[in-house]
């Protein structure tokens, strides 16, 4: 069995099958390192304009001194101990549109996003009037508005308490937990009343990812934007969202008892251990399934595809009587891994989708100049031309359909496997197996022997009768 020329030639295919692991290898990293490219660029983008943004605001903070007695030497000694005390709003209100667009660095792109928000807040400053009392010095407050990065800030505006135009900003969050944001002073005027409402208008920029704590007693974020692909996973899902080609809108509501953020701003909280991991709502600009991804899942298919068309190759020699060297069935799928280096390069380009369909054909068009010579007639030749491009539509199927890719991959190998077996159905393949080098089974060949040497049996015994 060993020996047979059937068994030699299903071992140098595989041979062939794994020598193609080689360029296919280099393929993946090729990939890989396009990818990195690319990702580079979106890194620059984040580097000379803003990374992820998240949101935490309005909050108002008072710092308060207070005279606490302590022990020294067995006396009692006042001294003073100074703190911020945060206060957040009742009902949160954002009203938010977000305008996505592409930037070109080379043949790479990425996403900048700017959002301007209509902010409103309400206070109750019952609370404020605890620390009304002997011993307490209380500071002037201030709305706080902190930002993951202080360069998306392009601009706050229309800041009002209760009808009252505030112009006096200051950069930074006036926090030494928070750095990075904005605060506004609130007159000692304002802050007496039983009701602060607080709205402001924020333009806010960044990349990735835009998110927003919602710190009221009731939360509420309307988002709006032009970006068809966005992202909502996260701490919270939105209550409603629809999304189409030329956008989405998405609506979020959380209130303490979902999110318990209220204890976090507790007096002697670590804000600046927990302000990281303070649950939001979140939407990210992502990008659709980009040529790399897509590419690097084809060529995952890369090895299945190779194996099915040198089974294809191998049926017809059997079935026809054709014979092809090993390094025709090399070449072939050499040709079959030119076609993703092809398709990675257009890619990058024309789109995916256009470039799958140039690769293609002229994968097809290679093979089928090539298949004419060797198989001997254009007929044959057009037939495996066009069964590759079905393999190629089946592939670009399989990579499109996420959702039923394992159930169309099992139907196309079920088909494959069923074409297989009924094709092969009649073959004596022990009788192949053993076809010496002349084209004469061996097997007839040891039956003609057998019969010789019982008609020489015969004949003794016909002669010792006589």
């Amino acid at each position: 069995m060993f020996k047979s020329p059937l068994f030699i030639k299903i071992l140098v295919l595989i041979g062939s099958l794994v020598l193609l692991l080689v360029p296919l290898s280099m393929l993946k990293g090729l990939i890989n390192e396009r990818s990195e490219y690319r990702n580079d660029v979106e890194n620059s983008l984040e580097q000379s304009t803003s990374g992820p943004q998240k949101l935490l605001g309005p909050l108002i903070a008072v710092p308060i001194t207070e005279m606490i007695s302590v022990q020294e030497d067995g006396k009692d000694v006042s001294k003073p101990s100074s703190f911020i005390r945060y206060y957040l709003p009742d009902t949160l209100s954002i009203d938010g549109n977000q305008a996505v667009e592409t930037r070109h660095i080379g043949i790479y792109d990425g996403q900048i996003w700017h959002t301007s928000m209509n902010i409103r807040a309400q206070f109750s400053t019952n609370n404020f009037k605890e620390w009304k009392k002997p011993g307490v010095e209380i500071g002037q407050p201030f709305i706080v508005m902190a930002v993951s990065d202080s360069r998306g800030l392009v601009k706050m505006e229309k800041v009002s308490v209760n009808e009252a135009q505030l112009t006096d900003i200051e950069p930074g969050t006036g926090l030494a937990a928070l750095k990075q944001g904005i605060h506004v002073k609130i007159p000692e005027s304002v802050y007496q009343d039983d009701q602060l409402t607080l709205s402001l208008t924020l333009n806010l920029m960044g990349t990735g990812t835009f998110s927003v704590v919602p710190l009221g007693r009731q939360s509420e974020l309307s988002l709006t934007s032009n970006w068809p692909h966005p992202g909502f996973l996260g701490d919270f899902l939105p209550q409603t969202r629809e999304v189409s080609a030329s956008g989405y809108q998405a609506l979020w509501q959380s209130s303490w008892f979902a999110n318990n953020i209220n204890a976090t701003f507790e007096e002697g909280a670590d804000l600046y251990r927990e302000i990281n991991t303070l649950p939001a709502f979140s939407v990210t600009v992502e990008t659709p399934a980009d040529q790399y991804q897509l590419i690097d899942r084809a060529v995952k298919y890369a090895v299945l595809l190779i194996a099915m068309t040198f089974m294809a190759f191998f049926i017809f020699e059997t079935l026809t009587a054709t014979v092809m060297h090993p390094m025709q069935y090399l070449l072939v799928g050499m040709s079959l891994v030119m076609f993703y280096l092809v398709l990675l390069a257009l890619s990058e380009h024309i789109g995916f989708n256009l470039a799958w369909l140039s690769a293609s054909l002229v994968c097809a068009f290679i093979n089928g100049i090539y298949l004419q010579a060797v198989l001997k007639g254009w007929k044959r030749s057009l037939g495996f031309s066009a069964g590759l491009l079905t393999l190629d539509m089946v592939l670009w199927q399989l990579l499109r359909s996420q959702e039923s890719a394992l159930l169309l991959g099992t139907g196309v190998l079920l088909v494959v496997l069923t074409s297989v077996m009924f094709l092969t159905r009649h073959i004596d393949w022990y009788a192949l197996s053993m076809r010496s080098p002349r084209g004469k089974p061996q097997a007839a060949q040891d039956r003609q022997s057998v019969k010789t040497v019982d008609d020489v049996n015969a004949d003794d015994r016909d002669r010792l009768w006589k």
